[in-house]
């Protein structure tokens, strides 16, 4: 397992995180399951889960090791009966963390989310009818330590982060989304990618839903984009996005776990997801995010690093030049010969970008 650090708190999480929406398929197995799952380094377990069986499962295998595992709790999600439902309702609300602290034996929640906001009307219920304040004052007493929201919508996501108290959100991520593909393809290309950056740029993490966009990505004859990824191209993807720290597949039973975790045995080339280039739309002129998915090159540039101390450099920071200029090699070097283009899954015109790197930096 691998794991990366909240900017905002410094919590490691584990890259791979477990979705507990369809954990009730595995039946009498669900404590089996998380078990696993924890057992193996997973740390981060989201509970917007589609019935409350699987709520008492993570209870159950947590018990005695409360440390094992942050949780991300929704302030939204319902369990009043077996079976997951949406609120707004406050009293509701409360009376749901309740029962959740109790069962799962807390006194806190790791990450309180406002739970599924995707609308304007409801990003105003949730900011002005108390909710955001409920969160806000469960934090000031130690009962929440980060506060969050999911959404699916890149313009919402961008309301809520405006309030500059978030430290995580869950947003669905996939390269079928992030081309405009899908029920939730909202946003575009640009403006996806954007919030990406200038969520890894203000240290707000992601915590990415949808790696394999409901199942449609996987399967050929449903995809999008009429080929089969694998569930590794997919997990692959999700992490090389700026600003995720960690991705929630939804896990159904241990045969669906060992598979996601197999991602960690999986070779360079088994997780390699080049082939998406192929399916950028041809108005998707991508931003390099430093996944080196362009390497090697063939006259040793680090384009990603190249790249990254540019982007820091331009958005303020005063010792990216300093480090730019300790690289072996730089954007001057270039030979341009259009290796590392074709190898580009977000078609990013880096000869252009390397000559524009190179009279900014004067080498």
């Amino acid at each position: 397992m691998f794991y990366r650090k909240l900017p905002h708190g410094g919590e490691a999480i584990s890259v791979i995180g477990l979705g507990a929406s369809s954990l009730h398929e595995a039946g009498k197995d669900a404590v089996r399951v998380v078990e696993a799952a924890l057992d193996a380094g997973v740390n981060y377990i989201d509970l917007a889960a589609a019935k409350r069986a699987s709520v008492e499962a993570v209870a159950s295998a947590l018990w005695g090791r409360r440390r094992d595992a942050m949780l991300q709790v929704h302030f939204g999600a319902l369990y009043d009966g077996e079976d997951y439902g949406w609120t707004r309702d406050l009293d509701a609300i409360r009376r749901t963390f309740q029962w959740e602290m109790e069962t799962l034996g807390l006194e806190y929640a790791d990450f309180g989310f406002l739970h599924c906001v995707d609308d304007p009307e409801d990003a105003d219920a949730v900011v002005s009818g108390g909710l955001l304040d409920y969160l806000r004052a469960l934090k000031a007493e130690g009962r929440v330590r980060h506060i969050g929201f999911s959404s699916h919508d890149p313009a919402i996501a961008r309301r809520l982060l405006a309030c500059g108290e978030i430290d995580l959100f869950m947003f669905s991520v996939n390269p079928a989304y992030d081309y405009q593909k899908g029920e939730y393809g909202i946003g575009e290309v640009e403006k996806r990618a954007s919030l990406y950056r200038d969520c890894q740029r203000h240290g707000v993490g992601i915590s990415a839903m949808k790696p394999f966009a409901g199942g449609q990505l996987l399967n050929a004859g449903i995809s999008p984009f009429g080929q089969a990824l694998t569930p590794y191209q997919c997990l692959q993807y999700v992490l090389d996005r700026p600003g995720v720290l960690t991705v929630l597949p939804g896990v159904r039973n241990m045969d669906d776990l060992k598979a996601v975790l197999g991602f960690f045995d999986a070779s360079e080339e088994e997780r390699d997801y080049a082939v998406i280039r192929q399916f950028a739309p041809a108005g998707a002129q991508g931003r390099c995010v430093y996944c080196n998915h362009c390497m090697p090159c063939p006259t040793s540039l680090n384009i990603g690093l190249i790249n990254k101390y540019y982007d820091l450099a331009c958005a303020g920071d005063k010792l990216a030049e300093g480090h730019y200029a300790k690289l072996n090699l730089h954007a001057g070097d270039c030979l341009h010969c259009g290796h590392c283009e074709r190898r580009c899954p977000f078609h990013v015109r880096q000869m252009e970008r390397m000559d524009e790197i190179a009279a900014y930096f004067g080498m």
